[in-house]
C-alpha cells in the first residue's frame, strides 16, 4: 500500500531530474530554476503556515535575509565567481532562521488575524532598511562576483541546487506533518485554545515551526542572488513574493504536502513564461486573480484536496455499483 501511495513521486522525480538534459533552451532551462526556487518557497512556507493557519505575509523578510547574506559574504570573503558561492547557499538558510526567530517572538505573540498584519508590517521595516542602509546598496543594489560559465550550460548547476533544495523542503515538511510536532501545529491550526487545554506549548510549538520555515525560503534567496547576480531591495523584499507563495499554496491546496509545489510548478512556470513572451510583468497578476478567483469559488480547499475528494467519491460509487450488482455481497438470494 506504501509503494502505491507513494510510488508516483519516482516518476515525477525523474522527469524533474532529465529536463535539463533534455531541453537546452536558455529559456526554459531559466523557467525550470525560478519555478523549483518558488517550488522550495512555498513548500517551506507551508510546513507553518498551512499547518498552523497562521497565514505569514512577510516570508519576502527570509528571502531577501538570505539574498544580503549571499551577496555580502561573497563580496567581504572575497569569493570567486565560481561554484564556490554554492557552499554559502546553506548560510544564507541559516541567518534566515535567526532573523526569524526575533521576528516570531514578536509576532507569534497575538492571534492570527492580527499576526498578518504584523508580518506585513515588520516585512516593510526591513524592506526600508534595505533601501536606506548603505550597507545593503541602497535604491542601487549589490553585484556579486561575475560567473564566467558558458550560456549553454549556465542554468543547469542553478536548476539541480534548486531542485535539491525542493526535494530537502518537501522531505522537512512531511517529516514534520508524520511528526509529533506537526499534529501539535494542525491542533493549533483547529482549535488553538483546546490545544493549550491538552498540554500542547502552543507558543514554543509555532516559534519552532515559524524558524523551521525560514531556512528553505533563505536558501532559496540566495540561490536567486546568485542566479541574478545584481540584487535590488524592492526584489529581494518583494511584497508580490509573499502574495504570490500564498496564492500558490492555496490553489494547489493550503495545508497539504503536494499542493504548494503544484501550485508553484502551475503558477510560477505560466508568470515566468507570460513575461518572456509578452514583455508585459502585469499580464500574469491578471490571470493570477481570474485563476485565484476560480479556484475560491469552484475549489475553495484547493486543487489536490478537490481531486482527492471527487476520485474518493468516484471510487464508492464504484464500490456501491458493484456491490448492488453481487448478490453475494447485497445480501439477496436466488428463489
Amino acid at each position: 500500500m506504501s509503494r502505491l501511495k507513494y510510488g508516483w513521486w519516482l516518476p515525477l522525480l525523474a522527469a524533474f531530474v532529465v529536463f535539463p538534459l533534455v531541453e537546452k533552451n536558455p529559456t526554459y532551462t531559466t523557467i525550470g530554476v525560478f519555478t523549483l526556487i518558488f517550488m522550495g518557497c512555498a513548500a517551506s512556507w507551508n510546513m507553518f503556515s498551512g499547518y498552523s493557519g497562521y497565514i505569514n505575509l512577510g516570508a519576502a523578510v527570509f528571502y531577501g535575509t538570505g539574498a544580503y547574506t549571499m551577496t555580502l559574504l561573497s563580496n567581504h570573503l572575497h569569493v570567486p565567481g565560481s561554484g564556490d558561492q554554492f557552499w554559502l547557499v546553506p548560510v544564507g538558510g541559516l541567518v534566515a532562521m535567526i532573523v526569524a526567530l526575533p521576528f516570531g517572538l514578536i509576532a507569534l505573540r497575538v492571534r492570527r488575524h492580527t499576526f498578518v498584519v504584523i508580518t506585513i508590517a515588520i516585512f516593510f521595516v526591513f524592506q526600508l532598511s534595505a533601501i536606506n542602509f548603505s550597507f545593503t546598496g541602497g535604491t542601487s543594489g549589490l553585484s556579486l562576483p561575475l560567473i564566467p560559465w558558458l550560456v549553454t550550460n549556465f542554468n543547469t548547476p542553478f536548476y539541480y541546487i534548486a531542485l535539491g533544495i525542493v526535494i530537502f523542503a518537501t522531505l522537512l515538511s512531511f517529516a514534520v506533518r508524520r511528526s509529533r510536532f506537526g499534529l501539535q501545529l494542525l491542533a493549533i491550526r483547529d482549535d488553538e485554545d483546546r490545544a493549550s487545554g491538552l498540554g500542547v506549548k502552543v507558543f514554543a510549538v509555532k516559534l519552532t515551526g515559524f524558524v523551521l520555515s525560514a531556512f528553505a525560503i533563505g536558501m532559496c534567496g540566495a540561490l536567486y542572488a546568485v542566479f541574478e547576480g545584481q540584487i535590488y531591495p524592492q526584489f529581494v523584499f518583494d511584497p508580490l513574493f509573499d502574495i504570490s507563495i500564498a496564492l500558490m499554496a492555496i490553489f494547489g491546496g493550503l495545508g497539504t504536502l503536494v499542493g504548494p509545489l503544484l501550485g508553484a510548478l502551475v503558477l510560477e512556470s505560466m508568470q515566468q513564461y507570460l513575461t518572456l513572451q509578452f514583455s508585459n510583468s502585469s499580464l500574469y497578476l491578471v490571470l493570477f486573480g481570474a485563476l485565484f478567483l476560480f479556484i475560491v469559488l469552484f475549489m475553495p480547499q484547493g486543487v489536490v484536496v478537490y481531486v482527492r475528494d471527487l476520485w474518493t467519491r468516484h471510487s464508492l460509487a464504484s464500490d456501491d455499483d458493484s456491490t448492488s450488482m453481487d448478490p453475494a455481497l447485497s445480501g439477496s438470494t436466488l428463489s
